[in-house]
């Protein structure tokens, strides 16, 4: 059978069993293989205070105070997510997408528009295209019913770059943004380097971030981050999941809450995680998480903490409901908020 039919055949496969099992791999030939993931997640979202509703704690305007206190509930499944991995040999590429595009509304149809999360091909050592920031370390980021958890302390990024990794050491050439100064002046990538301590107690990461940051078309500023971050085991299969960062991270930490450039000068900010992964039993874990950031120059500082509870009904479906508060500390404004998911696994 040619490769064509082969992909024609794993198609089929693919579109009567997409609903009924977790994970799928096709072996199209010898050298050439299709995979198929992603999962369907449904959130019931309730907020209440004086932060404005978002549907997770992060981006720009993260944290708006209200004049008044407010409660609203929303029901939505935008995290929903596919993706697609073809491999032929030593190269790979991949790619996927989710529903945080924006578009809809409740008058109408509710319709959100589909958004690429990832998009990249990798050759040996080599990745090229869009994906997760080298300066992240994605095993640190905790379990939570709220997309990102407490991001408020999280780097958080995906974007364009090159990414050599040789054994534990990573290096990138990454797309430069300078947030709050002149973007159209970025001529310098910006440059992350990563090293990674494993083994079978978990990981700690140790990285750095270089960056030029273009106030206007005639003055810059340098800019140099670090982060520290990490995933330890514990007792059973319980873990604890850590990060710390410092220097001038600006949007690369809180999804955005921070600027790289204010009144003409680097932002500063400081802010860590902390998120501790408890199993009461095979099939029910709970996450406690805290983080924090501040900001030197425009102030601004937040808090966010949450508990969970996570229950598999299946191997591929589990239930969960979690509460927690996210705090604008330099506002003296905070809400509450409740939320219930149903995660599918595909």
């Amino acid at each position: 059978m040619s490769k064509v039919k082969k992909l024609l055949l794993a198609s089929s496969f693919l579109a009567l069993a997409g609903t009924a099992n977790a994970g799928y791999d096709f072996q199209l030939t010898d050298d050439d293989k299709l995979s198929f993931g992603g999962y369907i997640k449904i959130d019931a979202r309730y907020v209440s205070g004086d932060v404005a509703y978002r549907p997770f704690w992060a981006g720009s305007g993260l944290g708006v105070p209200l004049a008044e206190s407010a409660s609203q509930f929303a029901l939505f499944a935008n995290e929903t997510r596919f993706n697609m991995k073809y491999t032929h040999g030593e190269v790979m590429g991949f790619i996927e997408m989710d529903f945080y595009g924006g578009g809809g509304n409740e008058i109408i149809s509710n319709s959100a528009n589909p958004r690429i999360r990832h998009a990249f091909i990798k050759y040996k050592d080599v990745l090229v295209g869009q994906t997760w920031s080298t300066f992240m370390n994605t095993s640190a980021i905790a379990e939570t019913a709220d997309f990102a958890g407490p991001a408020n302390g999280l780097v958080f990024i995906r974007q364009g770059q090159i990414r050599y990794t040789m054994g534990n050491l990573q290096v990138s050439l990454e797309n430069p943004e300078t947030y709050g100064g002149d973007p159209t002046q970025d001529s310098v990538p910006d440059v992350i380097a990563k090293y990674t301590f494993k083994g079978d107690w978990g990981n700690v990461s140790i990285g750095g971030l270089f960056r030029q940051l273009n106030v206007d078309s005639n003055n810059s500023e340098t800019g140099v981050g670090y982060s520290v971050a990490g995933r330890i085991k514990t007792i059973g299969k319980d873990d604890l999941r850590f990060q710390l960062h410092g220097g001038n991270t600006g949007r690369y930490v809180g999804v955005v809450s921070a600027k790289d450039i204010v009144n003409g000068e680097a932002e500063e900010t400081t802010s860590y995680i902390v998120a501790y992964r408890h199993f009461w039993d095979e099939s029910i874990r709970s996450t406690l998480a805290y983080g924090y950031a501040k900001a030197d120059l425009s102030g601004w500082e937040s808090t966010q903490w949450s508990v969970n509870v996570f229950k598999n009904l299946t191997k591929q479906l589990a239930i969960g409901f979690e509460v927690g508060n996210f705090s604008r500390d330099d506002q003296d404004a905070d809400s509450n908020y409740g939320q219930v998911s149903l995660k599918y696994v595909l």
